[in-house]
């Protein structure tokens, strides 16, 4: 994708990152999946689908968890699993409805889309309003920091205690992690994704980027001037910090969720699940056996 030239800014909401890039190029699916939620029947959501055909995704386009491809291609590791299990439980059409991160889950609970397929990281907050699937990977951080780590900067404990410049992503988890550590919020400059941050380290405006390892670690591939940090993970209130990212359901669709936790289920036992995220860039030591209920506590 193309480098980032927005604005820094420092709001600071805590989500996961959005590309609203990808979101603009499918805006036209995300109208029509809107206008047709009015009409969307309540009830058996795994009979509804089949009925209908077709299950719309909501997608906040990152790589390389839901995003468009250099061929237009909708593609990423949770679209490409979702195709995988909904045609299993007889769900041939997957429709993305496209939307910023933020609106995910109230775009979930009206409708405009079935499921949210964007590796969202399941937390207690979120688990009061939707159903998690049990996650398809865990996720460690990591930085983007100049070639040789200069101010030696492994997790955010020395960030605090170099007082480097920090910037992570827009709606970043890592915002409430470098906060958590003793980080001034107000401090912290907020770009829109992984790209805008390398290009922030390469330039020198920042010393470091926080992010996920997996996407701190694509991002550097070709990078002359910067390099990602071994993963970690990072420390609130005392206790290491694993997240992990599944689906999301609406509340009503506990069968569906139910359905489609044993098909995942199915696929790590055969080791099908990793064969598709591996092509996305994860590692073995991300796949996980947590499960949504330890996650949501």
């Amino acid at each position: 994708m193309a480098p980032d030239t927005a604005p820094e800014t420092r709001h600071a909401v805590r989500r996961r990152s959005l590309l609203l890039g990808t979101a603009g190029a499918l805006g036209a699916a995300g109208a029509a999946g809107a206008a047709g939620c009015a009409r969307v029947p309540s009830g058996d959501g795994l009979a509804r689908l089949r009925s209908q055909g077709t299950v719309r995704l909501g997608i906040a386009g990152e790589v390389p968890y839901g995003y468009i491809d250099e061929q237009g291609e909708f593609t990423g590791e949770a679209p490409e699993l979702a195709k995988v299990v909904f045609q299993r439980l007889g769900v041939a059409n997957v429709q993305p409805v496209a939307t910023d991160f933020a609106s995910l889950i109230p775009g979930l609970n009206s409708q405009q889309f079935d499921v949210v397929s964007a590796g969202m990281y399941i937390n207690r907050e979120r688990c009061a309003q939707v159903l998690f699937s049990d996650p398809e990977y865990q996720m460690l951080d990591a930085f983007i920091v100049a070639k040789g780590n200069p101010k030696e900067l492994h997790d955010y404990r020395d960030v605090v205690r170099t007082k480097a410049r920090f910037a992570t992503g827009t709606g970043y988890a890592e915002i409430g992690y470098a906060v958590a550590a003793g980080y001034p919020e107000k401090d912290i400059v907020i770009l829109q994704d992984q790209v805008a941050g390398l290009n922030a380290v390469e330039s020198g405006r920042v010393d470091v980027f926080a992010g996920t390892a997996l996407t701190t670690r694509q991002v550097v591939r070709k990078s002359r001037k910067a390099e990602a940090t071994k993963p970690f993970a990072a420390i609130v209130d005392g206790k290491e910090k694993i997240d992990g990212g599944g689906f999301a359901f609406r509340k009503t669709d506990a069968e569906l969720r139910d359905a489609f936790n044993a098909e995942i289920h199915k696929m790590k036992r055969s080791g099908e699940l990793f064969r598709i995220l591996s092509r996305f860039g994860f590692t073995e030591a991300e796949m996980t056996e947590l499960t949504a209920k330890e996650l949501c506590r």
